[in-house]
């Protein structure tokens, strides 16, 4: 037919970013638990600082975000963890940017 391109792909998963299903408040009010739409991979893995995430794409870019100052990512979930002074309000917006970016 014309007018339809010829470069089509199969779909891959692999190729969207994250999704956030919900929010989950935690007991300590500086951490969020995002719960995501698709698995981030097989283990968990927690970094308390930036250099310890250089290897892992997904936690490099969260912590990216000016005030995060820990992450704990599950296969199903991901919890952020802040600076007491940055607002969750402005916080969501950019992980949710961040992860819909993610590889």
């Amino acid at each position: 037919m014309q007018g339809f391109g010829t470069d089509v792909r199969a779909y891959d998963p692999g190729d969207m970013g994250y999704k956030i299903k919900s929010y989950q408040e935690t007991p300590n009010p500086n951490a969020l638990k995002c719960v995501l739409d698709r698995r981030t991979g097989e283990k968990t893995r927690s970094y308390f600082k930036a250099a310890d995430a250089a290897g892992d794409a997904l936690a490099a870019g969260l912590f990216g975000i000016p005030g995060v100052t820990n992450l704990l990512i599950h296969p199903e979930w991901i919890t952020v963890s802040k600076n007491a002074g940055v607002s969750w309000k402005v916080m969501k917006g950019q992980i949710e940017r961040v992860l819909n970016e993610a590889e």
